[in-house]
């Protein structure tokens, strides 16, 4: 957990209790920006609302930026943060089923746990519906394994991608981060739903 250069030493009931004390917090974030609402999570789809578009691009902006800050200053040992390995096929396919359900349920795996901690009864049978899916996963896995291992490119970051440094790559998220955000404020308009975002 928490890689910070000044603080290396941490016991690990420290960092048990820094991972609860950022899942509060991101889970209050959730909340507060609407996430437990499937019709607004649906919303993006279809254009008249795209809060998540804005809150997950400011969110890796903030991120991104941040952690950029606190490696320049030394407070933080970026060659110890975890970075996920990219599989080609899986990712893909991945998306494609995740995006599927996501138009179709109207939550993701974290935002269904956002509607299922203040009672929605959708958000309880997304998540179930995610349970079962880990398990269909887990037992067709023997059949699959080379689907889920194929075209493995190892922890690939997208500044390496694309052959800029990090500073760089930054700065064009920033970018487009402007860019989609005034595409999103026109889609809203084009495709404003007032039935559906009056009650949100």
């Amino acid at each position: 957990m928490g890689p910070l250069s000044v603080l290396s030493e941490f016991p690990e009931w420290i960092n048990l209790l820094i991972a609860f004390a950022i899942g509060i917090g991101f889970g209050f974030a959730l909340e507060q920006a609407g996430f437990s609402s499937s019709r607004k999570l649906a919303g993006m789809f279809y254009g008249y609302d795209t809060t998540v578009l804005k809150v997950f691009f400011t969110a890796a902006i903030v991120a991104l930026a941040g952690s950029q800050l606190l490696s320049f200053f030394g407070l933080l040992d970026l060659s110890q943060v975890f970075v996920n390995p990219y599989y080609v096929k899986a990712s893909i396919l991945g998306g494609i089923i995740m995006g599927a359900g996501f138009i179709m349920g109207g939550y993701c795996p974290g935002t269904s746990i956002s509607a299922l901690s203040i009672g929605k009864i959708d958000g309880m049978v997304f998540l179930l519906g995610g349970l079962f899916g880990a398990f269909l996963f887990a037992e067709t896995y023997p059949v699959i394994q080379s689907l889920a291992n194929g075209s493995y490119k190892g922890a690939l970051q997208i500044n390496e991608w694309l052959g800029v440094t990090p500073g760089v790559f930054t700065l064009l998220l920033i970018l487009a981060a402007v860019l989609l955000f005034w595409v999103a404020e026109l889609a809203e308009k084009k495709f404003s739903r007032p039935d559906i975002t009056s009650d949100l």
